[in-house]
């Protein structure tokens, strides 16, 4: 058998694709959006 210990591929090769942040940014949106949105509410009901 051979010794296969080279690495010859970057993360990203060897994940076949990028990772383009997607699930954070609406993560993060839907956090903005939930707060601004009881914020409204609380407004609202004063």
């Amino acid at each position: 058998m051979a010794d296969d210990t080279s690495q010859d591929r970057t993360t990203t090769e060897a994940r076949a694709g990028s990772t383009p942040g997607v699930a954070r940014n609406v993560l993060i949106w839907g956090l903005i959006l939930v707060v601004l949105f009881f914020a409204l509410i609380l407004f609202i009901a004063r």
